[in-house]
């Protein structure tokens, strides 16, 4: 090789050497500078869900406290998975958010032959949101008052009744997948887009009960068109304090609460997903966000990053232990 090869080659190495400090040093200065434009926070969700009520909250409070919009954007479908997994293949630049709830993240790798993509690899936890009680509730026209009465109602008509839910994997649905385990009862799934759906096909009679978040079924059980039998909580909630639980009505050991979180894509920075957390924090918070959660049935929750990630690797363990006793198999 010639003085002047050897020569060149040295000159590209030296530049290519050059490169990649600043090369790793452009995250850092683009995290510091975060956000220079907008932020969507996509909500896998239909307008109107539960998700996307705190998601329109924390986004109105995110951006005056960031500087920029905060958008939410809708994405329902399959679930929530379609809407999980655009945010799971976007660039991590912390301009691409999630605000979801636990089916996506904990039980639909179990659930979902071709998911299409994987939260533990694809997905960064921000913060632990909020969480809430899911509710059981019937057609008002149903002659059942409780949940001893919905079982046995059931039980002399295996099959002829009705329950829907947010898709496979969602709380909704493996919350009952759980009371038809414990009960030994039949009951057919009819999955919708989301809660508005189901409690529209609810009060027309397509759908005779389901677990609901209160925050969608409540107005509807003082209008006098659902029945709220029983809440999902272990213990009684001071959400709906008057409420049972399915665990005080002869099903011990029955929780199937439902909680939201932010996420990024794997690979957003550091420093972005600190101040994201540290920001959601504040807003969580306020006097005024936290009486909005509760007003809608929340419990507001706003935990730490590590934290975030304790609670996706145990709710999956519990979650994949209710899916392989009650039986379901992944589509």
């Amino acid at each position: 090789m010639s003085q002047d090869c050897i020569a060149a080659r040295r000159r590209v190495l030296m530049a290519l050497a050059a490169a990649v400090p600043a090369a790793l040093a452009f995250p850092a200065r683009a995290a510091g500078n975060w956000p220079e434009r907008p932020v969507r926070l996509v909500v896998p969700f239909p307008a109107g869900s539960s998700p996307d009520l705190i998601a329109r909250l924390l986004a109105e409070k995110l951006s005056a406290s960031l500087g920029q919009p905060v958008v939410v954007e809708n994405r329902p479908g399959a679930g929530g998975n379609i809407g999980t997994g655009m945010v799971a293949r976007a660039a991590p630049d912390g301009y691409t958010l999630l605000l979801t709830i636990n089916g996506p993240l904990v039980t639909a790798p179990t659930l979902w032959r071709h998911l299409g993509y994987d939260p533990v690899r694809q997905l960064a936890p921000v913060s632990l949101v909020a969480t809430s009680p899911n509710v059981l509730v019937v057609d008002a026209r149903l002659p059942v008052h409780d949940v001893r009465e919905f079982v046995a109602l059931a039980r002399a008509r295996p099959g002829a009744l009705n329950y829907g839910s947010v898709g496979n994997g969602s709380a909704a649905h493996l919350a009952m997948e759980q009371l038809k385990a414990m009960a030994k009862i039949d009951l057919a799934h009819i999955p919708y887009p989301g809660f508005a759906q189901i409690t529209t096909a609810m009060v027309g009679g397509q759908v005779q009960a389901g677990f609901m978040v209160p925050a969608i079924a409540m107005p509807l059980v003082s209008a006098g068109k659902l029945r709220v039998l029983a809440v999902t909580t272990s213990g009684r909630t001071s959400l709906l304090p008057a409420v049972p639980t399915v665990a005080e009505s002869g099903y011990p050991g029955f929780e199937a609460i439902s909680w939201q979180a932010v996420m990024a894509p794997a690979g957003t920075p550091a420093p972005v997903i600190d101040r994201l957390y540290r920001e959601l924090v504040a807003i969580i918070g306020s006097e005024d966000v936290r009486a909005k959660m509760r007003a809608q049935y929340f419990a507001p929750a706003g935990t730490a990053p590590q934290s975030l990630r304790e609670t996706l690797a145990s709710e999956k363990a519990r979650w994949d232990k209710v899916i392989r006793i009650a039986g379901v198999q992944p589509e």
